[in-house]
């Protein structure tokens, strides 16, 4: 049972996921090539701190692009 809901917010959410994996490996490439020297800055002064903030970043912006694509009429509709 646990399993097919997980298959099926994988299955619904697939973009979403795709873009929280790239934005997390976004924000570890970002973190070691600009960073923070400092150590100051609040999201690019740790690894982690980066990887999260642009994982969460990467996973709403894919959803809101799919979100949109799915109301967009097709030119069937129109």
């Amino acid at each position: 049972m646990m399993m097919w809901n997980m298959k099926k917010y994988i299955r619904n959410n697939g973009w979403q996921i795709l873009g929280g994996i790239f934005g997390g490996i976004g924000g570890y490439f970002y973190w070691r090539d600009i960073g923070c020297v400092s150590g100051t800055c609040p999201i690019t002064s740790k690894p982690l701190n980066s990887i999260v903030y642009f994982a969460v970043l990467g996973y709403f912006i894919l959803g809101t692009i799919s979100q949109w694509r799915k109301l967009k009429p097709t030119q069937k509709e129109i």
